[in-house]
């Protein structure tokens, strides 16, 4: 059931949860980011994924970058988000590539690179600001994600696999999901994986 919820009430949500992220020490940044890579590498959602989407770490998020080098070591095809206009897109990842920063400060590969289709990916690894364990994401409300996946609204079971990351203290008990939400799979943080149910 989609339920209203007001610019002010997302926005003063979002702001609480990045000033929280963000305090995080770079202790707590790399011990959590340890135990996500520890926890998500041996688990069948990482191990049976080929085709797999990260991103690059800002305003606090958790970092993927162990992760990111344990997948291309074990050959794993790796992507990375990038806008373009107002549009998201993925590319492939080579560890020699060149990364630009975009209109928002944030790495990305240059896009003149390989760009894969939505579908073909096995297994996808988004930021969040804020979670509840049903699969609702806040995000940094720009909806790229959102949109770039919208399918899946009327296709939940098709590929990818939308997987949330997240520090355990961005869970709140309950997001209103709006309607061009896309819902998450799971979520997994340095604690655990959470399936969700929409």
């Amino acid at each position: 059931m989609y339920q209203q919820f007001s610019d002010k009430q997302r926005a003063g949500l979002r702001s609480a949860m990045r000033k929280r992220r963000r305090g995080l020490s770079y202790w707590q940044q790399q011990r959590e980011a340890i135990e996500l890579t520890k926890k998500l590498k041996h688990h069948r959602l990482f191990r049976d994924s080929q085709h797999i989407a990260f991103y690059l770490a800002n305003d606090g998020e958790l970092n993927l970058q162990p992760l990111l080098h344990f997948a291309l070591g074990q050959g794993k095809i790796c992507y990375l988000p990038a806008v373009a206009d107002h549009s998201l897109v993925f590319i492939r990842h080579l560890p020699e590539q060149k990364l630009e920063r975009n209109r928002f400060g944030i790495l990305q590969p240059q896009q003149d690179q390989q760009l894969v289709s939505p579908e073909k990916l096995d297994l996808v690894l988004l930021p969040l600001v804020a979670f509840d364990r049903q699969g609702n994401r806040l995000g940094m409300g720009g909806g790229f994600y959102d949109r770039y996946f919208a399918y899946k609204r009327e296709r939940a079971e098709s590929k990818p696999l939308l997987l949330g990351v997240a520090h355990p203290h961005q869970e709140v008990p309950h997001l209103r999901a709006q309607i061009w939400d896309v819902p998450l799979d799971a979520i997994m943080t340095g604690r655990e994986i959470i399936y969700c149910s929409a």
